[in-house]
């Protein structure tokens, strides 16, 4: 039970989210070490080792076994064992081109025509696939409800899988940034990726050292922003969209006290023991220039101080649009941060408008 409560504590979002990101950058700065065949056996066999252990657990295999939940389980080890693949080939290759080998993908001299071979291999695994379906839709019973009544409403109403990022972002963004804006910078970034890396090398083969800074910012953007996001929603979020530890039983009488202040009110009230002013602009003058500032203004200042490299290597066009997207990306834990630490609602908040950020 001491073992349980601790665990329920450790995955607190605030912990949890935090503890990935920092071990993911650790892995990254000594890629050689965590990312070898050794390390992929010792990280597998915690995880199939904690989740045998913890089905024992009611409240776990009460979440966890949900037809629902199942594939976002089978996901998650299929996430790590392919960033982990990926990687170690990166590194292997590195390591060949170091000391003047080609790429193993230059070397492999099993090639195959795409007729027979590959029409017949992708002829068994659509076999393969199907019985492996029809198998799982026998013993694992489709999770169909009754049909919609307004007057029972389900306690918590969840979003699809993969939407339950966007659904964990509207806790912190109004639904105009959580659900428009952001996704569809998260579609505009991720097709500008190719115009804004333009970096020849490392094209049809696998590498980390020639693209060490791009699989950084992507995996800190795909595996822990947006895939902690859906963990989250899926597996840790209960009735009344409260936090629950994964041994926590879900109950729905739980209430969160919670108190989310505005920027505005920090600094009016808190600060200057003031009332807020009546005038938008002016109560929220603060926050604009914060936004104003942390938009148009921080990536100059990046260009010349921290990524005045990155500014040389690919021109001002160039890395005023990575910088912009970059910002934007982090301005989600950024905003998270300040829910957890400090119970911060909104930067700008201007409802005579419905606009808040």
């Amino acid at each position: 039970m001491f073992i349980k409560e601790i665990i329920n504590a450790l995955t607190a979002p605030y912990f949890l989210i935090t503890a990935a990101a920092i071990l993911l950058f650790i892995s990254l700065k000594w890629p050689a070490t965590f990312y070898n065949n050794k390390s992929a056996a010792i990280v597998f066999a915690c995880m199939f080792g904690f989740l045998g252990l913890s089905v024992l657990d009611p409240n776990f295999r009460l979440i966890v076994t949900k037809p629902d939940n199942v594939p976002i389980v089978g996901l998650i080890f299929l996430l790590v064992f392919f960033v982990w693949y990926s990687i170690r080939e990166g590194v292997l290759n590195d390591r060949r081109i170091e000391a003047g080998k080609e790429p193993i993908e230059k070397t492999e001299s099993d090639r195959v025509w795409v007729w027979p071979d590959l029409v017949y291999t992708e002829l068994i695994s659509l076999i393969v696939c199907s019985v492996v379906l029809i198998v799982w839709s026998i013993f694992l019973k489709a999770p169909l409800e009754q049909p919609a009544n307004p007057a029972n409403t389900p306690n918590p109403s969840k979003a699809p899988w993969y939407f339950l990022g966007l659904q964990e972002m509207l806790v912190y963004f109004d639904p105009w940034l959580a659900g428009v804006v952001l996704p569809g910078l998260i579609i505009v970034g991720l097709i500008c990726i190719p115009y804004i890396d333009r970096n020849p090398k490392g094209n049809g083969y696998f590498t980390f050292k020639e693209r060490k800074s791009e699989i950084t910012i992507f995996l800190f953007g795909f595996a822990i922003l947006w895939t902690s996001l859906i963990v989250l929603g899926t597996f840790l979020r209960g009735p009344n969209w409260n936090f629950f530890g994964p041994f926590e039983f879900w109950d729905i009488h739980k209430l969160a006290a919670l108190t989310n202040v505005n920027l505005s009110e920090y600094i009016w009230v808190r600060a200057f023991r003031t009332g807020l002013p009546t005038a938008w602009y002016l109560r929220e003058l603060f926050g604009i220039v914060l936004v104003i500032f942390y938009v148009f203004a921080l990536p100059v200042i990046l260009a010349k101080a921290w990524f005045k490299t990155y500014y040389e290597k690919m021109g001002a066009p160039r890395y005023y649009v990575g910088a912009f997207l970059f910002l934007m990306m982090m301005s989600l834990p950024i905003k998270m941060l300040a829910r957890w630490l400090f119970n911060l609602k909104y930067i700008v908040a201007i409802p005579e408008f419905f606009f808040n950020i």
